[in-house]
């Protein structure tokens, strides 16, 4: 009997390592059925936030309320920070030069690296070091302390803190707001807060302006409390700000503009070259040297 070609083979007819080549516990796809670990979805269409969906992928399970509820505001806070974010920004030229939105967007992401948008990750990771330190005896503030002095000797920025742009963070107090009430109703443990702010504190001590806690550091003591490891936390960072990415590549290809680069058209770029000078070749061509 043949089989047509839209049909798909029973498992027994395939040999195991080729069903286990791209073996997956996060879906099952089957014809005329869809599971998401294991839940149907057409029961989840409706009934369960795109937060929690995100967290049902990456960890297995939903989360609590609490949970759903910080996650959601760490994606929400995140989204956008306007065309002089340099992803942003890329994404509308993009826009502008007949790309169609998933290049677009794919331009924007692509951008989020280490220096600009990983902060949140490297923030992680400081928060843990500081809590290894206070699992292993040390004073959480003079850990804190300490680790400042080290970056401040290299000449180095303490990722999650301070800001190029806003003299005070606005999204920083709503997020710690939720991180606290959590901890205090039990819903998360409270680690990260206390170190976050431990350095908070450490940064503020002999300056006459303190350096606060940006959307990196907060969003790190989010996903550092939901148990995330620091590199999905990147994840998430790049999921919420694909939003803002997006839109402002929308924005920019509503508009019909095209080819706009970094600069307006009136405007050139700083020339630091040589002055203009004429080039000096004999005729005919040539590097001016004779033959061998």
């Amino acid at each position: 009997m043949t089989r047509r070609s839209d049909e798909v083979p029973e498992s027994a007819e395939v040999p195991q390592d080729v069903t286990d080549w791209w073996a997956t516990g996060v879906s099952r796809i089957r014809p005329g059925e869809i599971l998401l670990r294991g839940y149907p979805v057409e029961q989840l269409i409706g009934q369960v936030s795109f937060a929690e969906t995100v967290w049902l992928l990456l960890r297995g399970e939903f989360p609590t309320r609490t949970q759903g509820r910080l996650l959601e505001a760490a994606l929400v806070a995140a989204v956008d920070h306007g065309p002089q974010a340099p992803s942003i920004a890329a994404a509308r030229m993009a826009a502008t030069c007949g790309l169609g939105l998933n290049n677009a967007v794919a331009t924007g992401v692509n951008l989020l690296g280490d220096v600009h948008g990983g902060a949140g990750q490297q923030c992680m990771g400081v928060l843990a070091e500081l809590e290894e330190a206070v699992a292993e005896g040390a004073d959480l503030d003079a850990a804190a302390k300490n680790l400042v002095a080290e970056y401040r000797a290299t000449g180095s920025h303490v990722p999650g803190f301070g800001h190029r742009f806003h003299p005070y963070d606005p999204r920083r107090t709503p997020l710690l707001d939720l991180v606290g009430a959590a901890v205090a109703d039990g819903g998360a443990p409270g680690w990260a807060l206390r170190a976050g702010t431990a350095l908070e504190r450490a940064l503020a001590e002999g300056r006459s302006r303190p350096v606060p806690m940006n959307i990196d550091g907060a969003t790190a003591i989010v996903y550092s409390e939901l148990g995330f490891p620091p590199e999905l936390g990147r994840g998430l960072f790049v999921l919420s700000r694909s939003v803002g990415i997006l839109s402002h590549a929308w924005e920019e290809k509503s508009r019909g503009a095209r080819i706009k680069g970094p600069l307006p058209r009136r405007l050139l770029p700083s020339y630091e070259g040589p002055a203009p000078r004429n080039l000096d070749r004999p005729a005919g061509g040539g590097n001016g040297a004779e033959g061998a």
